[in-house]
């Protein structure tokens, strides 16, 4: 299993996400975290697109709700990619486009072959946890029913061992939900990652290389 988690994009290690995925070739881009604010949208996958293609990548959508019922076109369509990039948004609202459409299954088993690297930051991360609980203190359930039509799932797909806090001390976070977010677990004495918009997570295999840069308690 490769994985490249991040808080925002690629952090300050593009250098490990080439190392992980090989050269620049096709990627599958995944903004699903973004369907409950269709104004943004098409803007936010636009944004994923440009930087991946002047690096020299050949990014194409995948759009999860084209696969509802569709799950193993879904899955043979992923398989055509050696890297699929899944942007933030809601971790609750791809959770539930990733069940909707079978993703969840098809990335794990996927993974689990190593026919692809996956890469994922903010929601693209959070949403390979165990358990989503707490990131609802980050990201609203409550936009799930309207732009998924079914009820939030609790569970991520556990392909991690633990939560996942982006955005710490970011300027995206301006009111600090993600920060009081670390700090609850420290208190209660959760292992968490904790990660700024520099930090990545690499998992290769039974490898998990932590370039985290240590922060204040």
């Amino acid at each position: 299993m490769r994985l490249f988690l991040s808080s925002y994009r690629f952090g300050a290690h593009y250098d490990r996400l080439v190392a992980l995925a090989g050269s620049p070739s096709r990627v599958a881009v995944i903004g699903n975290a973004c369907d409950a604010w269709p104004v943004m949208r098409a803007s936010a996958v636009t944004s994923e697109l440009v930087p991946l293609r002047n690096l020299g990548w050949a990014p194409e959508e995948i759009d999860l709700r084209d696969f509802v019922g569709r799950a193993a076109e879904l899955e043979r369509r992923l398989a055509e990619f050696p890297l699929v990039w899944v942007r933030g948004g809601n971790t609750f609202v791809l959770r539930a486009q990733f069940a909707r459409s079978g993703a969840d299954l098809a990335l794990t088993r996927l993974l689990a072959d190593d026919a692809l690297a996956y890469a994922g930051y903010s929601a693209g991360a959070c949403v390979l946890t165990p358990d989503l609980h707490g990131i609802d203190s980050v990201d609203d359930p409550a936009e799930v029913v309207p732009a998924c039509g079914i009820e939030p799932q609790w569970d991520g797909l556990g392909l991690v061992d633990r939560p996942i806090v982006p955005h710490i001390d970011s300027a995206t976070d301006p009111d600090g939900a993600s920060n009081r977010l670390a700090a609850r677990y420290r208190a209660e004495g959760v292992d968490h990652w904790a990660l700024t918009d520099d930090d990545v997570i690499v998992i290769d295999g039974p490898r998990t290389e932590e370039l985290i840069t240590p922060t204040a308690t």
